[in-house]
C-alpha cells in the first residue's frame, strides 16, 4: 500500500506540474516529485543508497528553491506569476539554468550518474525517464522566454560529456546515465528552435529508455561483465538488445534515428552549422559504448565456466510484455517521421 501510495504521489506531482498556469503549483508539484521519490530511493539500507538520496534531495531542493526564486522575481517585476508571462531576463536566465539542474544537463549532471548508482535499476528508470517529464514540461512552457545561447552551450557541454563520460565506465547503470545526458543535450539543442520536436524527442527518449532498463533488470546486469552471459537467459533477447542499443545510438533504419535527423534538419534551416557539427560528432562518442555494450552481449559468446548453454534460475520476476512492447517501438518507428517533420 505504501509503495502504491508513494509511486501515485510521483505521478500526482508531475501532472499537478505539467497542468498548471501559476508559478507556485508549478513549483509545488516539483516539491511534490521529489519528495515522493526520496523514500523510494532511500528503502534499501545501504550506504550507497543513503548517499544516493542525499545527493538527489540536495540537488533537486537547490533546484525547485531556484525556481521559486526566479518565479518570485518574475512576479515582484511583472505583477504577475502567470508561467507563460516570463519576461525578467534574469529570473528566464535562472529558471533555464534551475530546470536544467533538475533534469541533470551539463554542467549540472554531477548528481545523475552518482543517484542511478546509488538506486535498483527500477528507481534508476523512475528517475532516468519520468523524473524528466515535469522539468521539460516547464520548459515547453517557457521555451520563447529561455536564452538560446545558454541552453545551446548547456546542450553542447551535455552532449560531449554524455559521449566522453560513458567511455570510461564498467558499471551499466553509470553508462544508461551518462546516456541519458547526452540524449537531454539533444532536447535541449532544439528547444529554442522548435519546442515539439523537443517533445518528440523526449518520448522517443523515454521509448528507447525502458526497455533498455527493462532488459537489464531481465537479465539482472549491473555490469558490462554481466552482460557477458546474458546469451544463456535469452538468446532472442540479446538480438534484440543488440538492435536497441543501435537505436540508442541513432542509426538510420531505427526509431533512435528520427529525433536526430529532425533536430539536424531544423538547425540546418536556422544555419547552426557549427553547433550541428558538434553535435553529430558527439554522437559518436556516445555509438562507441552502445557499440560496446551490444559486443559485449551480443557478438560474442564469452567462454564459461560451466557445461551448460542455460543458466540455473528461478522464474523470471519481470513481465516481458512491457519490454516487448517498448523494444519494438524503439525499433520500428522511422517510417512515421514524414508526419512529424515540418
Amino acid at each position: 500500500i505504501m509503495q502504491s501510495l508513494i509511486l501515485s504521489s510521483i505521478a500526482t506531482g508531475t501532472i499537478i506540474t505539467m497542468t498548471s498556469f501559476h508559478w507556485l503549483l508549478a513549483w509545488i508539484g516539483l516539491e511534490l516529485n521529489t519528495l515522493a521519490i526520496v523514500p523510494i530511493i532511500a528503502k534499501h539500507h545501504h550506504p550507497r543508497s543513503t548517499e544516493a538520496t542525499t545527493k538527489y534531495f540536495l540537488t533537486q531542493a537547490a533546484a525547485s528553491a531556484m525556481v521559486l526564486f526566479a518565479s518570485t522575481l518574475n512576479a515582484w517585476t511583472t505583477g504577475t506569476w502567470d508561467i507563460t508571462q516570463l519576461t525578467n531576463p534574469p529570473a528566464c536566465n535562472m529558471l533555464t539554468i534551475a530546470l536544467a539542474m533538475k533534469l541533470g544537463l551539463a554542467p549540472l549532471h554531477f548528481w545523475l550518474p552518482e543517484v542511478l548508482q546509488g538506486t535498483p535499476l527500477k528507481t534508476s528508470l523512475i528517475i532516468a525517464t519520468w523524473q524528466k517529464l515535469a522539468p521539460m514540461a516547464l520548459l515547453f512552457m517557457i521555451f520563447s522566454s529561455t536564452n538560446t545561447t545558454i541552453l545551446l552551450t548547456m546542450a553542447l557541454m551535455s552532449t560531449m560529456i554524455g559521449g566522453w563520460g560513458g567511455l570510461n565506465q564498467t558499471q551499466t547503470r553509470k553508462i544508461m546515465a551518462f546516456s541519458s545526458i547526452a540524449h537531454l543535450g539533444w532536447m535541449a539543442s532544439i528547444l529554442t528552435l522548435n519546442p515539439n520536436i523537443m517533445l518528440l524527442s523526449l518520448v522517443l527518449y523515454i521509448i528507447m529508455t525502458t526497455p533498455t532498463f527493462l532488459m537489464l533488470m531481465f537479465t539482472s546486469s549491473k555490469t558490462i561483465k554481466d552482460l557477458t552471459t546474458s546469451w544463456s537467459i535469452s538468446p532472442p533477447m540479446t538480438a534484440m538488445t543488440l538492435m536497441l542499443l543501435m537505436s540508442l545510438g541513432g542509426l538510420p533504419p531505427l526509431t533512435g534515428f528520427m529525433p536526430k535527423w529532425l533536430i539536424l534538419q531544423e538547425m540546418t534551416n536556422h544555419s547552426l552549422t557549427t553547433t550541428m557539427t558538434i553535435l553529430a560528432l558527439s554522437s559518436l562518442l556516445s555509438l562507441f559504448f552502445y557499440l560496446r555494450l551490444s559486443y559485449i552481449s551480443t557478438l560474442t559468446v564469452f567462454p564459461t565456466t560451466t557445461k551448460t548453454t542455460h543458466k540455473w534460475r528461478f522464474q523470471p520476476k519481470l513481465a516481458t510484455a512491457p519490454l516487448m512492447m517498448t523494444m519494438l517501438l524503439s525499433l520500428l518507428l522511422l517510417p512515421l517521421t514524414p508526419t512529424f517533420s515540418p
